[in-house]
């Protein structure tokens, strides 16, 4: 079997593929990083180090790459693999759809086997958007031919794999815990299960608890680990303050969780422990900067923070802790993100109120947006003093 995976950096190589290659999959990668490229066509294998007391190694062979830069090669991949997944980050989608597209439509032509694409990104409905991305390139009558053929299941992934800087550019280092849940309901009848995939028939829980709980916890952690001087999120949490704050954001979440998917409490209350358990690995050094990256996509309504905060207030809750990491998130200032750049530069010229509605879409009449700007004003007076 063959899979062609879009994204050879660190998640790529140290979770799915990973997980693709014990399955017995032969993995192609594709990637526009030429050096990474060469390299795996090169090796044609890589380790993997788990970041726990045995630190544990992996071998991961029958891999390869392919440039993404070269469209038909990229499309001849997709037309010959038997699965093909991304892990490329949510705004990337749309950039490696044309060659997808192609791909597919080679496939139509030649009569090919039924495909699954399952966009592995940290996003609700990644493989849904992906989806949206590959049919733009589709005239109308080829849709019709690839929806009988071509399914895209949405897909939940959790993996900590931090930035790092290893002798060889091709070993990555993962933590050991990992979940992919892959929704089973849009996928083609007979598929092929995959050891290592749990399939569920309703994702929306899953997805919400992973992104409402780690993803949620976990840039809180570092927006507030930012503003307090933390270079790691090990280093933040070990803070009392920060991690007490931390655990109420998660509670906030959880509540919300709770009263829409019926979880038990207890049993929620142990996956919390677990995910803050798991920012304090101390095999782990994870960059506040790497976490809190890209605030925009953060911030937006359908994402980590604005997104529970909105629906939990719809439930009669307040968000009050939830309103104060997206307040912190507007603090977020490393000067290396094009994003908080932005964020900064619009906090100059349009002022709090007309920047927290720019990037939340939360109008200022609404009582988060008041909230928000609140603890904005409070965090950044702490900030100065």
């Amino acid at each position: 079997m063959r899979a062609i995976h879009f994204g050879a950096g660190n998640i790529g190589r140290g979770f799915i593929g990973l997980i693709l290659s014990q399955a017995g999959y032969e993995v192609i990668f594709s990637d526009v990083n030429d050096s990474l490229v060469e390299l795996l066509q090169e090796r044609k294998s890589y380790t993997v180090r788990l970041a726990n007391e045995d630190q544990e190694t992996f071998t991961v062979s029958n891999v390869t790459a392919i440039n993404g830069k070269n469209l038909e090669d990229v499309a001849r991949a997709v037309a010959e693999a038997d699965l093909v997944t991304t892990a490329v980050g949510v705004n990337i989608l749309k950039h490696i759809a044309a060659g997808i597209a192609k791909g597919i439509e080679m496939r139509i032509e030649r009569g090919a086997a039924p495909l699954h694409i399952i966009a592995c990104e940290n996003a609700i409905g990644g493989s849904t958007q992906l989806k949206e991305h590959v049919h733009s390139h589709l005239s109308d009558d080829l849709r019709d031919k690839v929806d009988a053929s071509i399914a895209f299941p949405d897909a939940a992934v959790d993996r900590i794999v931090p930035i790092q800087h290893n002798e060889d550019p091709l070993q990555v280092t993962v933590e050991p815990f990992y979940e992919w849940v892959v929704d089973e309901s849009q996928m083609l009848e007979g598929f092929h299960r995959i050891e290592g995939i749990h399939y569920v028939k309703h994702l929306e829980p899953y997805i919400e608890r992973k992104l409402f709980t780690v993803n949620t916890g976990h840039c809180s952690a570092a927006y507030l680990g930012y503003l307090h001087g933390f270079t790691t999120i090990q280093d933040a949490m070990a803070n009392s303050q920060i991690a007490s704050l931390v655990r109420h954001v998660m509670h906030e979440t959880g509540a919300l969780l709770i009263k829409k998917h019926g979880f038990n409490l207890a049993q929620h209350d142990h996956y919390i422990d677990k995910i803050l358990y798991r920012f304090i690995n101390p095999y782990l050094i994870d960059e506040v900067t790497r976490v809190g990256r890209s605030p925009i996509r953060k911030l937006s309504s359908n994402d980590r923070l604005v997104r529970p905060a909105l629906q939990a207030y719809e439930l009669g809750m307040k968000p009050t802790y939830l309103a104060m990491a997206m307040a912190a998130a507007f603090l977020f200032k490393d000067q290396d993100d094009p994003e908080a750049a932005q964020i900064q530069a619009d906090l100059r010229k349009l002022g709090v109120a007309q920047t927290i509605t720019k990037y939340t879409t939360i109008g200022e009449d609404h009582l988060i947006h008041e909230m928000i700007k609140t603890q904005y004003e409070q965090l950044q007076q702490s900030d100065r003093s």
